[in-house]
């Protein structure tokens, strides 16, 4: 799907506390406070390549892969790696199918496999390997089924789950499981709706939590769970509000959170601000607070303090640039700074330090190449 569909930095605040009798430290000294710095999104290096929807992953070094992705409607091959501790991006060994829309995930053995996508031959069922150690990629195995716009999930035991996407002739219900240990996708049980452009999380019990997503000309409100000890999907408690595009995130409780996303109406894209909660051990959805600005094709990543940091997205045919946290606590969601540059469809990244990498997207304009940092007050 073309982007086109879709369509300053923040100063930190420092209190000094002037040595004064009751002003910090003690009576008789010249001691300050603690500084107080609110969260900020700073800008970092800019990637060798402007990106929209590519793939991210975590390396087991802490840097971070990013592969792929989309540039003036022409796939990309070619992947770099983000540097924490120099704050920059490098170049590094091209994909051997060019490819976006594709899913990434890192296998236990440090090594990356990205799957599937799109590029201008059609839906992709290649996979390929990344070697950190090496910086190449090697072409591995094929799903049985050609495929974009789905999830990929590493369940507990190693393996990887694909499941939907947008194939031939549309939506699939499809569903394949990748064993690194002989390197080969197997299919396994049929997911009971077809579904595109939907989430999948693996919950705290093992199960995965497939929810909403769009098939043919409806977007769903059902959800279903991936039982990897049958191999099958059941239905589970419905979304409140029917959507795709949207986020979902594991709390530390153990609870989903879906927010945002789209439902649209006469044919028109309307993006949603409202979220859920689903609880697993009652298998159902519960309204939660809405988010401060509707949005669709957002980012959102749980934070070292059990927050959820959304950000960008699209809305109204423009991208965003402002960013949420939601509290599990109080169940509301309270805008935080703002980034530097309004993207969607960008990666969202943690780093080993506690900050989150946003890279490349789409400013409303076209590819984007920059990144930056959201970086946590205290």
């Amino acid at each position: 799907m073309s982007r086109r569909k879709f369509p300053a930095r923040l100063v930190p605040l420092v209190f000094v506390c002037i040595a004064l009798a009751g002003c910090g430290g003690s009576s008789g000294g010249g001691g300050t406070g603690p500084v107080n710095t609110p969260a900020q999104f700073i800008l970092t290096g800019t990637m060798t390549t402007p990106r929209y929807v590519p793939t991210a992953t975590l390396l087991q070094d802490g840097k971070v892969l990013i592969a792929g992705g989309e540039n003036a409607e022409t796939a990309l091959a070619s992947a770099e790696i983000y540097d924490p501790g120099t704050g920059t991006f490098t170049p590094t060994g091209s994909l051997n199918t060019p490819r976006y829309w594709a899913s990434a995930v890192l296998l236990g053995n440090g090594s990356v496999l990205v799957i599937g996508g799109y590029n201008s031959d059609g839906f992709q069922a290649s996979a390929e390997l990344y070697d950190p150690a090496a910086g190449t990629f090697t072409v591995y195995a094929n799903m049985a089924v050609p495929r974009r716009l789905f999830p990929a999930v590493t369940l507990q035991n190693g393996s990887v789950l694909v499941a939907g996407g947008d194939g031939f002739p549309g939506a699939l219900a499809g569903a394949e499981v990748f064993d690194p240990a002989d390197g080969v996708f197997s299919t396994t049980g049929e997911m009971n709706e077809p579904r595109r452009i939907f989430t999948a999380t693996l919950l705290n019990n093992g199960m995965v939590l497939a929810a909403g997503g769009f098939n043919a000309d409806a977007t769903l409100a059902s959800a279903e769970l991936y039982n990897p000890s049958t191999g099958a999907f059941s239905f589970t408690g419905n979304l409140n509000t029917a959507r795709y595009y949207h986020t979902a995130t594991l709390l530390n409780n153990g609870i989903v959170l879906i927010a945002g996303g789209t439902l649209p109406s006469n044919g028109t894209v309307v993006p949603l601000s409202s979220a859920e909660l689903y609880d697993p051990t009652a298998g159902t959805f519960a309204s939660t607070g809405s988010l401060n600005a509707a949005r669709l094709v957002a980012s959102a990543t749980l934070l070292p303090d059990g927050t959820v940091l959304v950000t960008g997205g699209q809305a109204n045919n423009s991208a965003l640039s402002s960013a949420e946290l939601y509290n599990a606590a109080s169940g509301g969601f309270a805008l935080t700074a703002s980034m530097n540059v309004a993207r969607f469809g960008q990666t969202e990244t943690l780093l080993n330090n506690g900050k989150v990498l946003v890279a490349g997207g789409s400013d409303g304009t076209g590819a984007t190449a920059s990144a930056e940092l959201y970086v946590p007050g205290n």
